[in-house]
């Protein structure tokens, strides 16, 4: 592994197995009676959060302490940021606390790489602007083996709101880069420019999108990015877009339904398809702890770590 965890853009695809691999063996340590192994004691791992955010950073957190790292967690809401201090002074300032590894969640698009680029500490992209999202495709890649025993070669219809989704940046780069068909459908509005560059279908047909598909991944309306009328209103996304127990049968009959969080239930999806038999939403979430355990496992081996 690399020092930093920035993007699935710079991992390997045998990089990528190697993450998943080694959350096979992470998930075992949550099943036990006591869910701790020493492998981290002695490191330090600091929690930074400039956005809002309840599944990824309680699950890093929880990763952290499972593999017995000392952690901090910062709220920005709470730190001299108010005061106008810098992301880089912020992450300076931590810095010179000599912390092992850093988890960074920021709204602008890049501020891990540049962190990277100023920190000795190993930086974790927790979720960066409108770029990119890598623990969460890894986790969304590791439910999808789990049910479906591979990815190369399933066809994923990724739906929702295309044009502000980190998390559809990243899982596209995963996804083809491992051998998947994946084929993205939204509004007109909210698919971004030369999508088809990346090796996916578009199509603005939701029923076109999800027939034969394996896996279906809905996406958040993210109104708190959205400046401007990109929809006419919710209700009307929902009659056309969203994912209803109709559109769900046009899929494969042992179809998966995923979905990043939080969702919003009757905007981007029915609820009876939400709590439905073949939701894997929430083992998404408790996924997510074993791959960033994985992930913290693997960046602490490093070098300087070995």
């Amino acid at each position: 592994m690399k020092k930093d965890l920035l993007g699935i853009a710079e991992l390997s695809s045998e990089e990528i197995y190697l993450i998943l691999d080694t959350a096979e063996a992470m998930r075992e340590i949550g099943q036990r009676p006591i869910k701790k192994v020493p492998t981290l004691r002695g490191k330090t791992v600091v929690n930074l959060f400039f956005e809002p955010s309840t599944r990824t950073r309680t699950s890093f957190e929880i990763a952290e302490k499972r593999l017995s790292a000392d952690t901090l967690s910062i709220a920005v809401a709470a730190s001299s940021v108010l005061k106008g201090e810098t992301l880089v002074d912020t992450a300076m300032n931590i810095e010179a606390m000599s912390p092992d590894m850093i988890v960074v969640r920021h709204a602008a698009s890049g501020a891990c790489h540049l962190l990277s680029r100023i920190c000795r500490s190993r930086i974790i992209n927790a979720g960066d602007g409108m770029h990119e999202h890598p623990t969460q495709a890894l986790l969304d890649a590791f439910t999808i083996r789990e049910h479906k025993k591979r990815i190369d070669g399933l066809k994923v219809a990724i739906v929702g709101d295309l044009l502000h989704s980190r998390v559809l940046r990243s899982n596209v780069l995963l996804l083809t880069k491992l051998g998947a068909e994946v084929w993205v459908s939204g509004p007109r509005t909210l698919v971004p420019a030369g999508m088809e560059r990346f090796g996916v279908r578009v199509s603005t047909s939701v029923e076109e999108a999800v027939a034969d598909a394996d896996v279906i991944m809905m996406l958040r309306i993210q109104q708190e990015r959205m400046q401007g009328a990109f929809i006419p209103s919710l209700r009307e996304y929902f009659t056309v877009f969203g994912m209803t127990a109709e559109r769900v049968a046009r899929a494969k009959p042992d179809a998966i339904i995923m979905h990043p969080g939080p969702m919003n239930r009757g905007v981007e999806i029915a609820s009876e398809v939400a709590d439905g038999p073949y939701s894997v939403i929430l083992e998404q979430v408790a996924n997510g702890v074993a791959v960033r355990m994985a992930v913290l496992y693997l960046l602490a081996g490093g070098p300087e770590g070995e």
